[in-house]
């Protein structure tokens, strides 16, 4: 990851979450005060975003040590030590919220990812992500599922050519609006369509779709979907993925199953940091 970028973001959260100054830390611990601390797992899982809290730390007193036990992708069990932390407390205490907050959504994002994964081993079809991201940690978040063994969707709305059923409302249709994605699209652009039902399906094939989306579709439907595409297109399986049996949908052939909830409705994973002692 890009460190200017990530600075930015470090920098913006730490103000947020100190403000004007951490009065409490500063009311009760002397200036001098240092401190020796881990962090924690509270439950098992795959770790993501130990850089990044590494990097808070670092931002905030450069003589803040803190020591990375494992790496991020590396999955861990409830009491292991994920990384221990030794220097000035105030400064230390000052980061604990914002290292904590990024470092125990990302791990929950690729924990869940990886239970996904591990769910069609096996299968040919692959996991990605989708842009229901929390806003301005994208790139963070997509990194995650990647650390969890996932695929990246596309990243934003110039990453690729998706025309979905507003696009196909305002432009008339589907084949009016791959015609027009075609005309007016980089060459080196794929054009993928969302398709609800077999005829729309049909008709994204008719079209020349390079990417078929069956959007919310049934088992059953969806199965019929990828025997009529029959390896014309290749097939995308998408809504509300995390909540159905993704071997059955891996069964059915498709090539991808997109799930947005692996950013956009996952539970962080419980991480603590607790002080051995001070001094």
């Amino acid at each position: 990851m890009d460190f200017a970028t990530t600075d930015d973001f470090i920098r913006a959260a730490l103000k947020e979450d100190i403000g004007t100054g951490d009065i409490t830390s500063q009311s009760c611990i002397p200036e001098s005060g240092n401190s020796i601390g881990r962090f924690t797992a509270k439950e098992s899982g795959v770790i993501c975003g130990i850089n990044i809290a590494a990097r808070v730390f670092f931002l905030l007193d450069p003589s803040i040590r803190f020591i990375s036990e494992i790496k991020d992708g590396d999955s861990v069990k409830k009491g292991e030590v994920i990384a221990r932390i030794e220097g000035p407390s105030r400064s230390i205490l000052a980061g604990e919220r914002v290292a904590l907050n990024i470092m125990q959504r990302l791990s929950g994002i690729s924990t869940r990812t990886a239970k996904a994964v591990a769910e069609l081993k096996g299968a040919k079809a692959r996991i990605t992500d989708t842009r229901k991201s929390t806003p301005l940690m994208r790139v963070f978040e997509k990194y995650a599922v990647r650390t969890g063994g996932g695929s990246n969707h596309r990243f934003n709305l110039a990453d690729g050519i998706l025309i979905k059923d507003n696009h196909i409302a305002a432009a008339g249709s589907i084949a009016a609006a791959v015609r027009s994605a075609r005309q007016n699209a980089p060459h080196t652009f794929k054009i993928e369509v969302e398709t609800e039902t077999l005829e729309q399906v049909a008709e994204a094939l008719k079209a020349g779709a390079d990417i078929i989306m069956l959007d919310n579709m049934t088992t059953k439907l969806t199965a019929q979907a990828v025997k009529l595409i029959a390896g014309r297109a290749v097939t995308e399986a998408s809504g509300n993925m995390g909540e159905k049996n993704l071997k059955k949908v891996a069964a059915t052939g498709v090539d991808v199953i997109s799930i947005g909830a692996l950013t956009n409705d996952v539970r962080p994973l419980d991480i603590s940091l607790k002080f051995d002692n001070g001094r």
